[in-house]
């Protein structure tokens, strides 16, 4: 949106100048035409036709520059050629938008050009009472006007390469910060939590082990926490390999919905998957968010609703992905239960994506987590 009214910006301001030079050279050209061009009708309403065309040109000198530089100087020359004795302004402007464009070569050929043609052309509108010395003195003249616009030009445009070589370096510098504390996180993750979640994993394997095999009846808080410690186990091992390789690993998203309704169905919740919609390419943060909404829907359904059954929609439309989880618990619109952490955390993740999010109790009872995330067009 800022791109777009920078554009926007930059286009007024180019037809501002153009508009402006072209309204400068015909009152120039009309207040103090020759006498040649007084007398012929045809040089008369020629001449002011190429004063507004060189300079409504520069209003196409950010998108052509070398086009604009061959259209203002033609016209510099006709007018010359029909009489009107009106410094090349455009041509100037022309030459300094060139340059700024990097298309030096060509300007300094086209500006040759002119230097030779602007004389002839002075001299096909017939005798000047200026004299040989006052042409020559015209020529230094214009040579510095082209020199000084050329310079400026050149200028500007070393000015922006620096600008640009320093915002590279300055992104390159953030990126390499970045990708380091990703190494450091993944490391301390490594050395102390991965080790602390594989101990509770191993002592529950053990005790599920030993139960089994003196024939007594596994508790299901036992089996729930051998399952949490290896989904615990596989995501932080998933985080590890995004932190050490953001490019190459690919974190869990719509096609790992499927499984969090399996693994809620086998813990005794009623849950139902239903997708609708062509499913587009989606970007890996929307998919990512998509995922953990339904985790954490499916979380908290089974921990603290109180429910039987629950479904699960995920609807692909035009510009959007529609995440909605529904259940049957107890939660009711005058009980509403206090947002936890793990709600909050969903609204964080859709909020930077610049989503909506809506949890609250139905009112036919149970609760319902509904977002919305914006998914860009694929090209």
């Amino acid at each position: 949106m800022g791109t777009g009214r920078a554009e926007v910006r930059a286009r007024v301001a180019d037809w501002a100048i153009a508009v402006g030079v072209a309204a400068t050279l015909l009152v120039t050209g009309l207040t103090a035409r020759s006498p040649t061009a007084a007398t012929v009708t045809a040089a008369g309403l020629l001449g002011p036709a190429l004063l507004a065309a060189g300079g409504l040109a520069l209003a196409a000198r950010r998108r052509a520059p070398v086009a604009v530089l061959a259209v203002t100087g033609l016209c510099a020359a006709g007018y010359q050629a029909a009489g009107f004795d009106v410094p090349a302004v455009a041509y100037l402007f022309a030459v300094y938008a060139a340059v700024r464009a990097g298309h030096r070569a060509v300007t300094v050929a086209a500006s040759v050009a002119m230097l030779a043609l602007l004389p002839l052309a002075a001299l096909a509108s017939g005798p000047h009472d200026t004299g040989e010395a006052f042409a020559q003195a015209r020529g230094a003249l214009e040579l510095a006007w082209l020199i000084a616009a050329g310079a400026a030009g050149e200028a500007l445009r070393q000015a922006e390469r620096r600008a640009e070589e320093a915002e590279r370096t300055r992104e390159e510098t953030a990126r390499r910060r970045a990708d380091e504390e990703r190494l450091h996180i993944a490391r301390e993750l490594h050395d102390s939590l991965t080790h602390q979640i594989s101990v509770i994993t191993v002592q529950a394997e053990v005790a599920v082990h030993v139960a089994r095999r003196r024939g007594e009846q596994v508790p299901e808080a036992l089996l729930a926490i051998r399952e949490a410690g290896r989904e615990a186990t596989r995501e932080l091992r998933a985080t590890l390999e995004a932190l050490r390789d953001d490019d190459t690993t690919r974190p869990p998203g719509l096609d790992h919905v499927g499984e969090l309704v399996r693994r809620a169905r086998a813990g005794g919740l009623d849950a139902t998957l239903t997708v609708r919609g062509r499913r587009p390419d989606l970007p890996a943060a929307v998919e990512r968010t998509a995922y953990r909404i339904v985790q954490e829907s499916l979380t908290n359904i089974v921990r603290h609703a109180a429910a039987a059954t629950a479904s699960v929609r995920i609807d692909h439309r035009p510009g959007a992905l529609v995440v909605r989880v529904d259940d049957d618990g107890t939660a009711t619109p005058q009980a509403a239960p206090a947002p936890g952490v793990g709600l909050l955390g969903m609204r964080e993740r859709v909020t930077a994506l610049g989503g909506r999010l809506r949890a609250a109790p139905r009112r036919e009872g149970g609760f319902s987590v509904h977002a919305e995330l914006p998914v860009e067009p694929a090209p």
